[in-house]
Formats: C-alpha cells, sequence, structure tokens
C-alpha cells in the first residue's frame, strides 16, 4: 500500500519532536510533505527553528518546513516552558539548524496542498493548538472536505485538565480554533490526555532508547530525561507520557488503539471550562458524532513500535 501523505503541524516541544522522528523514520507508511509550525509550547520563532532542528537531527533536511500562526485567533498565546524549557527542546544539546524555512505561509501550504493533491488523500497531524488549521478552514472552506482524516492530539475526557482543571494545554490555548476543526466535517481521530497517559516513559523505555546508540537515540533519552521531572511530580507517574507521538504511531498501526466515535464539543465561553472538551463518552445527548476519542493503548507494542523505527535513523 502507498504511504500515507500527511502534513505534521506542530508546536515541539519534546514529545513533538519523538512524534516527528517517528514519521520522519517511517517512508513506507508516511510520506511527510510538509510540517508546519504553530505558537504553542513556545513562541513560533523557537517551534519553526526546533523543527527545522528535528529534521536536521532525523538527518531529514530536505524536509519543508512552514511558518504559520504566531498567535491563537482570539486570545493572548499561553505557552509551556514549564514543561518543556526555555527553548521548547531543552534535554539534549543539539545544533542550530542550517536548513532553510520555505518562504510560503504554514495555512497557504496547507490550503495549496489540500487543494492540488486529489481529494481523500492528504491526512493533517496536528500536535500543538490548532490555529494553522483553523485559519486554513476559514480561509478556504473548499478544503474541508478534502481532508482525509485529521488525527489529533489534543483534549481529554476522563483524565479532564493538565493546564487548567478542565482543559488540556492543546486545545485551552486556541478553543476558538478547535471549534472550527472540531465542526468542519472531515473524520477526525483525537488522542486525548486519556490515552497518552497511558504512553508512560518508564526508566526501561528510556534506557531502551538510549541503548540505540545513536544521535537520536541519545537526544531522545535525554530529551525524556528533561521532561519527565514535570510529569513525575504532578502525577506521581513512573515516566512522562509521550502525547504527541500516539498521533503518528496511529498511522503505522490503528490496531494499538482504541476508542469510541462520538460527539465531541469545545467549550469557548466560560471562564471556568474554557478549552474542555466536552466528550459525549457515554452517548448521553443526541449529538451527532463528530470525532473517533481514542481512550486506550497497547503501551508496550507502542513503545516497541517507536524504538525500532527510531533505530533506523
Amino acid at each position: 500500500m502507498a504511504p500515507r501523505k500527511i502534513i505534521i503541524d506542530t508546536d515541539p516541544g519534546q514529545d513533538d519532536a519523538v512524534a516527528i522522528l517517528l514519521a520522519l523514520a517511517s517512508p513506507e507508511d508516511m510520506d511527510v510533505l510538509g510540517i508546519t509550525a504553530v505558537a504553542g509550547n513556545v513562541p513560533l520563532p523557537l517551534t519553526e527553528k526546533n523543527a527545522r532542528i528535528v529534521c536536521e537531527l532525523a538527518s531529514k533536511p530536505d524536509t519543508k518546513v512552514f511558518s504559520g500562526c504566531d498567535a491563537p485567533l482570539a486570545r493572548k498565546l499561553v505557552t509551556a516552558e514549564h514543561v518543556h524549557g526555555k527553548t521548547g527542546l531543552d534535554g539534549p544539546t543539539l545544533p542550530d539548524p542550517t536548513m532553510p524555512l520555505q518562504d510560503q505561509h504554514a495555512v497557504d501550504f496547507i490550503i495549496d496542498t489540500l487543494r492540488t493533491e486529489a481529494p481523500g488523500t492528504v491526512t493533517l497531524c496536528p500536535l500543538g493548538p490548532l490555529t494553522n488549521i483553523a485559519t486554513a478552514l476559514e480561509r478556504a472552506p473548499d478544503i474541508a472536505d478534502r481532508i482525509q482524516e485529521i488525527v489529533l492530539m489534543g483534549g481529554a475526557y476522563f483524565e479532564v485538565g493538565n493546564i487548567t482543571p478542565a482543559a488540556e494545554f492543546n486545545i485551552y490555548v486556541d478553543p476558538e480554533a478547535a471549534k472550527i476543526v472540531f465542526a468542519c466535517g472531515a473524520p477526525i481521530t483525537v488522542m486525548p490526555l486519556d490515552v497518552t497517559h497511558k504512553a508512560l516513559v518508564t526508566p526501561p523505555r528510556n534506557d531502551a532508547f538510549r541503548a540505540i546508540g545513536t544521535p537520536v537515540g541519545e537526544a531522545v533519552a535525554e530529551m525524556t530525561d528533561f521532561f519527565e521531572r514535570f510529569d513525575k511530580e504532578k502525577y506521581g507517574s513512573d515516566g512522562a507520557p509521550l502525547h504527541d507521538p500516539c498521533v503518528t504511531a496511529y498511522l503505522i498501526n490503528p490496531d494499538l488503539f482504541t476508542g469510541r466515535h462520538i460527539n465531541v464539543e469545545i467549550e469557548t465561553a466560560s471562564d471556568l471550562t474554557l478549552g474542555m472538551t466536552v466528550a459525549d463518552w457515554w452517548g448521553v445527548t443526541d449529538r451527532p458524532a463528530n470525532a473517533t476519542f481514542i481512550g486506550d493503548i497497547d503501551a508496550d507494542g507502542f513503545f516497541a513500535l517507536l524504538t525500532e523505527r527510531l533505530a533506523r535513523l
């Protein structure tokens, strides 16, 4: 089967970096048409830089990286240096990138790609706030019907919030954008905290990354060494959740994941629950299903896949 054409929309972030590395290591499964940077974990000048750092770490400097939106649609940017460090990729020492940014704006690249490629052949993989995707949908409503699928990391239901009591970070940063995306009519698959918090980098799993014995394996181990301190202290868990690689792992082996096709709405009006993903997991409303909300993962299978693919780079 031909590899799936994807656009990775991202705000790297250590876990974003691992998701990108997994995609670039899997050309038989994914054809990365481009990587679009958005403001999120850190401001845009760092996310666009970090995306290129990761491509060069993977020895894939021909990957096209585009700079996108530097602020949410209607709100002041909230960032997460308290989790990811001041650079967004704290942990390993990685050189500044030499590969260029593309001249085209990320939103224009998304629109042009969806209009140029055959309908139903391009999957969008948002790993951060949904500003770029929503802006593209607002500017070019015709692209919604051309999207094969949107597979995104964001939201939560049983795990509630990680930036507020009710909201997950990616959705909270730009809830208006998330509302647009979830209402667009394209097939959507969601990797919420409910599943990513089951993908924990325990010490043996991180040792396996380090044992790869390559610059990529060492960098990934150092990234997770750095950002797990936050989650271990916050949740008392055995390691840090690898949120974003769940997106690219799903595209390689969806059988690692289980979920339900349900209705998901985004709260944009309440100060108390702003950015909440109101997921009708139990089917208690008559609102139509608009997303497959993933709830469980074969964590051992996920880490086996991740370790095997990262060892290729």
